[in-house]
């Protein structure tokens, strides 16, 4: 027979940490680049993160609290999400400290220009999303209170994918080593080939 631990959130869980994180868990990671609207680059992962649509592709990523990335892309209208991978997880991880200075600096990245919109690329990703916003959202309590929460969701205009990725034109996921957001403080995950399954929709 199973034991359940059962809580109401709002009367808190009752556990050493948190377990709403690590349930819904690995999350893919929104490594998002802006520029304000004076030009300065801006560079910071988010953990809630994800594709929301096929055609037009629409992802998005929401900030706790008022950050520059979101500033960035209300007064620009662009973002680019960056992939990443193993390779690339310190940086990544550098990239999240709360400072004024510039992130890919920071983090020791190249950034490389992006076609269409301003915000440049992480130039060793090997794949980036060009978007333009689309939506910008406060979210809310189920009693519709404000909460400073904000989800910015963008369609993306132009995708870069390293073609050493494609194997006979179909995008290969784990061999670019992805890492998504686990629970806790410090976990992480990285999406392997042996972990690999295959599940067809049934007719």
């Amino acid at each position: 027979m199973i034991e359940w631990h059962f809580y109401e959130p709002a009367a808190g869980h009752r556990l050493p940490h948190d377990p709403l994180n690590a349930i819904v868990a690995p999350r893919p990671i929104g490594w998002i680049s802006t520029v304000s609207a004076t030009g300065k680059r801006n560079l910071a992962p988010y953990s809630f993160f994800n594709l929301f649509n096929y055609r037009p592709p629409l992802i998005g990523f929401s900030s706790m609290g008022w950050k520059d990335s979101v500033a960035n892309a209300e007064a620009t209208g662009e973002f680019v999400w960056n992939l990443a991978t193993r390779d690339l997880a310190e940086a990544m991880n550098a990239s999240s400290a709360a400072t004024d200075d510039d992130e890919f600096t920071l983090a020791g990245l190249e950034a490389t220009p992006s076609r269409l919109v301003a915000p440049p690329r992480v130039a060793a990703s090997p794949v980036a999303f060009e978007c333009r916003l689309t939506q910008l959202i406060r979210l809310e309590t189920k009693e519709g209170r404000a909460l400073d929460q904000w989800l910015v969701i963008g369609e993306a205009v132009g995708i870069h994918i390293d073609a050493a990725l494609l194997e006979d034109g179909i995008y290969q996921t784990a061999r670019a080593r992805p890492i998504s957001r686990g629970g806790g403080p410090a976990d992480y995950f990285e999406t392997r080939e042996d972990a690999l399954f295959r599940l067809r929709r049934p007719d």
